[in-house]
């Protein structure tokens, strides 16, 4: 009995050990609607350049849909991750509503950023 005891502890420690450092909180989901990517342009041209395909909109619960299909996403805390369909492995951040960036494989905020331009019906 003692030595199950001391199991348990150990697999419990063993898995705080191993559990992501960067985890963000719990799960949400994002605000439904159309959301239009972009670049920043430049001084001598338009200030945000719309990149074509990029486009995405969010459905009921946590799926999308995009021109080329649709898919589902996971967004915990304010990190959101496409884990289904053509924007698999998309990673975007949330900065405020309805405003989202994203996530380079670097782990650092990319140029692109994404806009919620109006809700769903």
């Amino acid at each position: 009995m003692r030595l199950n005891a001391l199991s348990i502890a150990l697999a419990c420690i063993a898995g705080l050990l191993s559990s992501p450092v960067d985890a963000q909180g719990r799960l949400t989901l994002l605000d439904r609607g159309t959301y239009v990517c972009a670049l920043p342009g430049d001084a001598t041209g338009s200030a945000w350049v719309e990149q074509a395909g990029r486009e995405f909109t969010i459905e009921g619960g946590s799926s999308y849909d995009t021109p080329r299909g649709g898919g589902t996403y996971l967004m915990e805390g304010r990190q959101v991750i496409f884990t289904r369909g053509p924007m698999r492995g998309m990673k975007l951040m949330l900065l405020s509503s309805g405003l989202l960036q994203e996530i380079g494989r670097d782990g650092k905020l990319g140029r692109l950023r994404c806009h919620r331009t109006g809700a769903r019906d």
